[in-house]
């Protein structure tokens, strides 16, 4: 399992999450089902920074990304009982600063404001530029932001690896408090980079879905659609959380990470770094593919990656066929935030006891042999996988069991 010390397991005691398909646990799980609206560009709607305790001017210093992975960490604490109300700042209750760590990633960082003041120079000037902009950018900002609002004095890290981020900061900070280095972490990824120049660029790179519809897996599936969010998890070591009284979604048996070593944005084609990831996890769980009932695909809704991956779950699971499902046809591509975000679903899969559909599919294609989720689905929570898979060949895949 997790290498641990002392027989330490990490459990998922809060969730937090900042979406195109709802903002708060609740409201994302009902969008889950309910479905989306045809976008190729999917935001967050009236995100108020001020309702997660944010003053405007304490506002104006974090950028987008920073502001979602502020307001999906104050909602997972409140989740996993550490505060009462998710705008309250200050040390928490029940956890001694020291040992509370923070790992949040952010593939682009302050693009927002990077773009901005960039237009501000080239028409104003040099004098004109932000003194905040270096801040507002640096991808660490989210993470900085939420050790300093609860005053979490133990590692504070971020890492940056492209639509991959998310999974790889859960995994890392799992990692830790298995290890010992904390009884408590908060863990994800945050992303707002859907200005002009990125939005565009994307089009450029023939990755998006000319008819607004993402269809993981599917046969007419023509590309993602791009979006923005956050989503954050408190991990916490199993002890701790019994001595607090509160309940777990699941625990994060087993966590892996790969690299493709093939090409900066296609994936390696025969799903070499996807099936040595899955199988890594598994490894690093203890449990056979056998075991596993239920896959939380990657599944962008472009034709070689959805091949791809669904051929190295096909590969590894064989005939134990697992039930597979997307949530970007919901969600979009929120990029470094969507490891985070699936993570997040795939804890309220185990609550509700129910698998999402892949919504946006109707036609699953011959070269994705797998049993893709068009309804929902009840289940029986039993071991489940999570993938995310990133430019530059960056895989991550974390293994979740009943609590």
């Amino acid at each position: 399992m997790i290498e641990s010390h002392g027989g330490r397991r990490v459990m998922i005691t809060g969730v937090g999450v900042v979406a195109p398909g709802g903002t708060g646990p609740e409201q994302f799980w009902a969008g889950l089902m309910r479905g989306a609206e045809s976008a190729v560009v999917r935001r967050v709607p009236d995100f108020d920074p001020a309702q997660w305790g944010l003053t405007r001017v304490a506002a104006r210093r974090l950028d987008r990304f920073a502001q979602f992975g502020l307001a999906a960490a104050a909602q997972a604490l409140t989740d996993a009982g550490f505060l009462s109300d998710p705008a309250t700042a200050g040390p928490l209750p029940e956890l001694d600063p020291e040992r509370g760590a923070v790992l949040i990633g952010s593939g682009i960082g302050g693009a927002a404001t990077w773009e901005s003041q960039a237009v501000v120079r080239a028409e104003r000037g040099e004098q004109a530029v932000s003194p905040l902009t270096v801040p507002l950018v640096m991808p660490n900002a989210a993470a900085a932001a939420a050790s300093m609002r609860w005053d979490l004095q133990g590692p504070c890290e971020a890492i940056s690896t492209a639509c991959a981020t998310g999974t790889h900061a859960i995994g890392g900070a799992a990692r830790w408090v298995a290890a010992g280095r904390a009884e408590v972490a908060l863990a994800g990824g945050a992303e707002a980079a859907l200005t002009d120049t990125n939005v565009a660029a994307f089009t450029n790179l023939r990755a998006l879905s000319s008819s607004g519809v993402s269809r993981p897996f599917d046969q007419a599936r023509d590309g993602f659609c791009v979006a923005e969010g956050a989503a954050v998890l408190v991990l916490e070591e199993a002890r701790h959380a019994a001595a607090r009284g509160v309940r777990a979604y699941a625990e994060i048996a087993g966590a892996a990470a790969t690299a493709d070593a093939h090409h900066l944005t296609a994936p390696e084609p025969t799903g070499r770094g996807a099936l040595a990831c899955m199988r890594a996890a598994l490894r690093d769980a203890g449990v056979a593919p056998d075991d596993v009932v239920h896959v939380n695909a990657h599944g962008t809704s472009t034709p070689q990656n959805d091949a791809t991956e669904a051929q190295a779950i096909a590969r590894l699971f064989h005939g134990a066929a697992p039930a597979v499902t997307s949530v970007k046809g919901v969600t979009g591509h929120p990029q470094a935030a969507a490891g985070a975000i699936e993570a997040v679903a795939l804890a309220l899969t185990f609550a509700h006891r129910t698998i999402p559909p892949t919504v946006g599919t109707t036609a699953v294609a011959e070269d994705c042999p797998v049993d893709v989720v068009l309804t929902p689905r009840p289940w029986r929570p039993a071991p489940a996988v999570t993938n995310s898979f990133g430019f530059g060949g960056h895989n991550g895949s974390l293994l979740f069991v009943p609590a």
